[in-house]
């Protein structure tokens, strides 16, 4: 599994603007902040949304600590989707929020 550090997932997003970030916390997690722009698609609901996951594009998994977007990137990297857990989640996270 491809992951990448919260630092480096800043630095990515300064360098890249079309990028797809998933945040696989429950609702009530995400709404005390996100990273700017990721969708909210809660682990247990990933099986069931796969169809508004594109399959062209490369995504960077997010949850609190780093276990749930790690699950759910086994998941989605078992049905052929390009994925990167950001190891440390929300936790290591100290870039901007919303």
């Amino acid at each position: 599994m491809k992951t990448m550090t919260a630092q480096e997932v800043q630095e990515y997003m300064n360098n890249n603007k079309d990028v797809s970030i998933i945040d696989v916390r429950e609702t009530e997690e995400v709404k005390a902040g996100k990273i700017p722009g990721a969708v909210n698609i809660p682990l247990g609901l990933i099986e069931f949304r796969l169809q508004d996951i594109d399959k062209s594009k490369e995504h960077i998994m997010v949850c609190r600590s780093g276990s749930r977007s790690g699950m759910a990137s086994e998941l989605l990297a078992a049905k052929g989707y390009n994925v990167i857990n950001m190891q440390g989640g929300m936790l290591d996270w100290d870039g901007p929020t919303e």
